[in-house]
């Protein structure tokens, strides 16, 4: 498992969807679950409406001093129409108040916007919560671009999406060294300064990507199906290790391992790797739609998603009768420490369009170190994986899985679209989709296909 890490992200590195590097990652992917012994292993197309890479960037004071900036462009936004020129405004922590204060000032401005330093994952939630709002002042007071400053210190930059969906964001946008955003900031309140920016992303129209998928077929109960998930793309700055190389190693490990053993269990085991997660989730929902007519068929579907970090538990997303059988499944390994489950539903990761479609749907609950403080970031590397973590969540992930797929009876019951929308509100997923930008497609039937 750890050399399959060290493989995907040091051969292959970080693999945006839709770039060269993620198209390799997919067939080394496949070719991975072939070695294993895995006899069915197919490799599922979907379509994405857009595509976004990063390319070169250059930034840049030039008044009252002249020094270089560091920054990274920020998924989802354009790029500049050659060398833009303009002056800075600092609109604190880019809330409406903060930018009506300087209100006269912004006009093809480059404004400069404050942020805490991330510390959780509210913190990290919090940085994509605000992505709304900034995007509506940007465009209502006809900025030129904006620079956020990195939650991060020490001059790390990482990717953030300024827009969760396939839509650009009004201006460009990059993220800026944290440090150095302080001392823009100071020269800001002592004269004007002005900054050079150059941005050119690779921005083009609809493209096709793909998920692995690989099956061990069960026995008596192998028109029922158990899915172990994580996702194979990555952001680039880094070679995407703890997000989420390791996950996608386990999964591979996973299937791996049963068939040395000659497991067979007695309903269907599914792994699946998906991309376009960082966009959207796009590959796990291409596949949900897919295999619409199958979801009757899933007794659940299990997702990794925070790196090596050690597993507490699972989310439950707000079915706390999977609270039993999670429990059962996971006796082998009790010694793990893995029975602390959370009763929340969560959005950002790849048990979302099951969860929508009724399907009873896990997340691994992790400790967020070492994920959190490289997340998308240049520092997400293979040096950063906890070994011993990575390699008790591969043991957690396999118990579970074979314990539901050998259990006697199904996980539970597949919840009616009524009973999805019930949930949503419950758990107020309904507030995060629609921060995310999911929750018209949702209401319209376009994504979730629950009876």
């Amino acid at each position: 498992m750890l050399d399959d890490t060290r493989e995907l992200c040091d051969r292959v590195g970080g693999r945006p969807t839709g770039s060269p590097a993620c198209d390799r990652a997919v067939e080394w992917a496949a070719k991975k679950f072939r070695e294993a012994g895995i006899e069915k292993v197919s490799v599922e197309p979907f379509t994405v409406s857009r595509l976004w890479l990063g390319g070169s960037v250059d930034a840049s004071v030039i008044v009252p001093e002249k020094f270089p900036l560091r920054i990274a462009a920020a998924p989802m936004s354009p790029s500049t129409k050659g060398p833009l020129e303009a002056p800075v405004v600092d609109v604190g922590d880019g809330s409406a108040e903060s930018f009506a204060k300087v209100e006269p000032r912004l006009t093809g401005a480059i404004v400069l916007v404050h942020s805490s330093e991330m510390k959780t994952f509210d913190d990290l939630f919090a940085e994509y919560l605000r992505n709304a709002a900034l995007n509506e002042a940007a465009k209502k007071y006809h900025v030129s671009a904006m620079l956020l400053q990195s939650t991060r210190p020490r001059g790390l930059l990482y990717r953030h999406p300024i827009s969760l969906t396939m839509d650009l964001s009004p201006v460009p946008t990059a993220i800026l060294a944290r440090e150095q955003a302080e001392r823009l900031a100071w020269l800001a309140q002592n004269g004007d300064v002005r900054v050079r920016l150059t941005i050119a992303n690779q921005i083009s129209g609809s493209y096709r990507s793909h998920n692995v998928i690989a099956e061990i077929p069960g026995t008596d109960k192998a028109d029922e199906i158990v899915l172990l998930g994580a996702h194979l793309d990555s952001w680039d700055l880094g070679t995407g290790a703890n997000d989420n190389g390791v996950n996608v190693a386990m999964v591979i490990d996973v299937a791996r391992a049963f068939h040395e053993l000659g497991i067979r269990p007695r309903r269907t085991v599914r792994f699946a790797l998906f991309t376009g997660e960082e966009q959207g989730m796009l590959g796990s929902q291409a596949y949900v739609e897919r295999h619409k007519d199958e979801m009757d068929r899933f007794d659940a579907a299990v997702v990794f998603d925070v790196g090596s970090g050690h597993t507490n538990g699972f989310y439950l997303n707000g079915r706390d009768e999977l609270r039993k059988p999670l429990n059962a499944a996971l006796d082998a390994a009790a010694g793990f420490g893995a029975m602390e489950h959370v009763h929340d539903a969560i959005d950002g990761t790849d048990n979302l369009d099951f969860a929508l479609s009724g399907v009873p749907n896990l997340v691994a609950s992790q400790d967020p170190v070492p994920y959190l403080p490289d997340y998308h970031a240049e520092s997400d590397t293979f040096d950063k994986v906890d070994a011993k973590e990575a390699r008790r969540n591969g043991a957690i992930a396999a118990v579970l899985v074979l314990g539901l797929a050998n259990a006697p009876e199904r996980m539970a019951k597949r919840q009616s679209r009524s009973e999805v929308e019930t949930l949503v509100k419950d758990t107020k997923l309904d507030e995060q989709m629609k921060l995310f930008g999911q929750w018209d497609d949702f209401a319209a039937g376009r994504r979730g296909f629950a009876k």
